[in-house]
C-alpha cells in the first residue's frame, strides 16, 4: 500500500509548493532519509505533470531544507516529460523509493507508479486520499507559511495572488469550494503555491520582490528576489 514505506533511502518530487513539501516532511517524520529533491524545469506553463511559476526559486527551498536538489530540463510535452523524470531517476542509485505529494490527481499517480515500477522504485504519496480541508489546516498548524502564486478558477480572483493561506483564507476557501466545486488544495490546476518556511526548513525566505500578472480569468505571482533568514 502506497504510505506504507520507512526507513528508506528515497528522493522527493518537489516543485516547492505546499504538498510536495509536506509530503517530504512526513516522509523524513516516519524515518525515511531523503537523499535528494528532484525539480522538474517545464518549458509548457501548461504542463499534465509539473508546476511553472516561480520553479527555478525553488534553490533557495532547497538550500532552507539542506537536500542536495536536481534540476531537470524538460520542455514539458505530453507524457514525454514523464520519460524525461524516468531518465533522471535512472541515473541515481541507491535509492529505494520516490515521494510524491500527490493528493488526488489519477493522472499524476497512474504515472509516477508506472515509473517507480519500471525503475524498481517503492512508490510513496503520503498525501493521497487526504481531504483538502483537513489537509490544508494540518499545514498550517505546523507552522507552514505559505502563499499563492498562481489562480485560474472561478471565485478565484486577483486578490489571492501573493496572499498566505492563513486561517481566514483557509475558511475563505472553503466557501469557495462550497459555492464554485474548486479544490480547496489546488489539485485540479486551481492554482499553485510556494512554501516560504516550515519546520523542516533552517532558514525562513522573505519575499523581496515580486510582481502579479493578471490575465483576466487567471494570474500569476512571479517572485523576483527572495532573502533568506537564520531561523537561529
Amino acid at each position: 500500500m502506497v504510505g506504507e514505506y520507512s526507513a528508506l533511502r528515497v528522493v522527493a518530487l518537489f516543485s516547492g509548493g505546499k504538498d510536495s513539501t509536506y509530503a517530504i516532511y512526513r516522509a523524513l517524520r516516519e524515518g525515511n532519509s531523503v537523499e535528494c529533491l528532484v525539480t522538474v524545469i517545464t518549458h509548457n506553463p501548461d504542463s499534465w505533470m509539473f508546476h511553472r511559476i516561480n520553479i527555478e526559486m525553488t534553490r533557495y527551498q532547497a538550500d532552507a531544507i539542506g537536500i542536495k536538489q536536481i534540476m531537470v530540463p524538460s520542455m514539458g510535452v505530453k507524457e514525454e516529460e514523464v520519460e524525461d523524470l524516468k531518465a533522471a531517476l535512472k541515473g541515481l542509485s541507491g535509492v529505494e523509493g520516490l515521494v510524491s505529494g500527490t493528493i488526488a490527481s489519477r493522472y499524476q499517480r497512474n504515472r509516477i507508479e508506472k515509473v517507480c515500477e519500471e525503475l524498481g522504485l517503492k512508490c510513496i504519496m503520503p498525501l493521497w486520499g487526504m481531504e483538502p480541508e483537513r489537509l490544508l489546516r494540518e499545514q498550517y498548524a505546523l507552522g507552514f507559511e505559505t502563499i499563492v502564486t498562481s489562480v485560474s478558477a472561478e471565485g478565484l480572483d486577483e486578490s489571492w495572488l501573493g496572499r498566505k493561506l492563513d486561517e481566514a483564507a483557509i475558511e475563505e476557501l472553503r466557501l469557495l469550494s462550497e459555492k464554485f466545486g474548486i479544490n480547496m488544495c489546488f489539485e485540479g490546476g486551481e492554482g499553485e503555491t510556494f512554501v516560504l518556511d516550515c519546520p523542516i526548513f533552517r532558514k525562513r525566505l522573505r519575499v523581496k520582490e515580486a510582481v502579479k500578472k493578471w490575465f483576466g480569468y487567471s494570474g500569476v505571482y512571479e517572485i523576483l528576489k527572495l532573502d533568506c533568514i537564520d531561523k537561529a
